[in-house]
């Protein structure tokens, strides 16, 4: 039987936080009141000053001394400019994982059959979600804490909602191109790496 993760109360309200900015409570520029959400929460203020202080780290919100916090007015390039830098780091991923992915690729198998069935439903949010899951499933592969860190650090499942949320682009399904990745290292592509890269490129938001 599985282990419940359990996160801590920064985390819970750091995706609190989170959920409102992606689900439109917080609009860019509105201020975020650090005190409302502590009330709200039934925290103390000092772990929602931390999770927004992560937040920040992310350039979603923006914080100072006379304006207090606020969400960022974030523009296309804002969203694109991750892009090339995860493109960058899928494509070292990939090249490092490949000699595992391509004996077992059974953690990647589970991702992309929920992505045909989020295909079918037309379920973006779980569409975002088995994609980015699907991604992080390579980078873990590649066994290198560092860039499984950095990875992670771009919150990537974050911009990607906020891609889609905000800059509407039209509707596209996902599962057959990663089903492609998954065949592509099965028999052992030599240009993998290459691409994975050009496939993140792709997803980019166009401006």
């Amino acid at each position: 039987m599985a282990t419940p993760v359990v996160h801590s109360l920064r985390e819970q309200i750091r995706e609190h936080i989170l959920e409102g900015i992606v689900g439109g409570r917080w609009q860019p520029g509105e201020r975020i009141v650090e005190r409302r959400i502590a009330t709200e929460l039934s925290v103390s203020q000092t772990p929602v000053r931390e999770a927004l202080r992560e937040l920040e780290s992310l350039r979603l919100i923006e914080s100072s001394p006379n304006k207090g916090v606020r969400v960022r007015e974030l523009t296309a390039t804002d969203l694109k400019e991750s892009y090339p830098v995860r493109a960058g780091l899928e494509q070292v991923a990939a090249e490092l994982a490949a000699p595992v992915l391509a004996e077992d690729v059974s953690a990647l198998e589970p991702e992309v059959a929920a992505l045909y069935e989020a295909d079918r439903a037309g379920d973006g949010e779980a569409q975002v979600r088995h994609t980015v899951a699907f991604h992080r499933e390579i980078v873990k592969a590649a066994g290198n804490a560092v860039l499984l860190h950095t990875w992670e650090s771009l919150g990537i499942e974050v911009w990607t909602t906020l891609s889609i949320r905000w800059l509407s682009p039209e509707p596209r399904t996902h599962a057959e191109e990663h089903a492609e990745i998954v065949a592509a290292f099965r028999r052992r592509d030599p240009a993998i790496g290459e691409l994975l890269k050009a496939h993140v490129l792709s997803c980019a938001p166009r401006i």
